[in-house]
């Protein structure tokens, strides 16, 4: 962005008085633009055994699987962000969600809030921005093709975690830091 949110003057990066961060300023009216990280919600539901993934119909990443997630829009929680993107995504209704997986992506400044649900009904579909939805049991997960690391970490600690305890009320929440995810084409 090269110019002023406020009056379109041309803006530039500097250090603002009483701050420590580089920051877009506008010399005309003084405006100061914060980029602070993206919030990105998303849901692994379950049904029976099975996880449901969508194939990508949009980059980054096309044509790889993910959970249905996305960017959470002003106005709602994560929860319900993380519900509707499992709609918008894979025409999913959600059941009983509780938060499962938090991901600080610093290098990209992204936060991943992952919520773990039962599917409603079993009924799912696709969504505009899937080329395909299903359910995966452990051994049929094409793990190679996930597109992102969160969600494989939370694939992964799923199974573990279906493993080692009776219900998905005892799963903890997992919290980490993912340095560089090498499968977004950024760096």
């Amino acid at each position: 962005m090269r110019y002023c949110l406020e009056c379109g003057h041309e803006a530039e990066y500097k250090v603002p008085e009483m701050d420590n961060m580089p920051r877009l300023v506008c010399p005309n009216c003084g405006y100061i633009h914060y980029e602070n990280p993206k919030v990105i919600c998303g849901t692994l539901v379950v049904h029976e055994s099975k996880v449901l993934l969508c194939r990508r119909a949009i980059e980054p990443r096309y044509g790889y699987w993910t959970v249905p997630a996305g960017f959470m829009e002003n106005g709602e929680t994560i929860a319900e962000g993380a519900a509707r993107e499992s709609f918008e995504e894979a025409e999913a209704s959600v059941l009983d969600p509780h938060l499962y997986c938090i991901y600080d992506i610093p290098d990209i400044g992204q936060i991943y809030i992952l919520y773990l649900a039962t599917l409603k009904d079993g009924a799912f579909g696709s969504g505009v921005e899937s080329l395909e939805c299903a359910l995966f049991d452990e051994a049929d997960v094409p793990w190679d093709d996930i597109a992102f690391e969160a969600v494989s970490r939370t694939l992964k600690r799923y199974f573990a975690d279906r493993k080692a305890h009776n219900s998905h009320s005892d799963f903890p929440v997992h919290q980490d830091l993912i340095s560089k995810d090498k499968s977004i084409k950024r760096y």
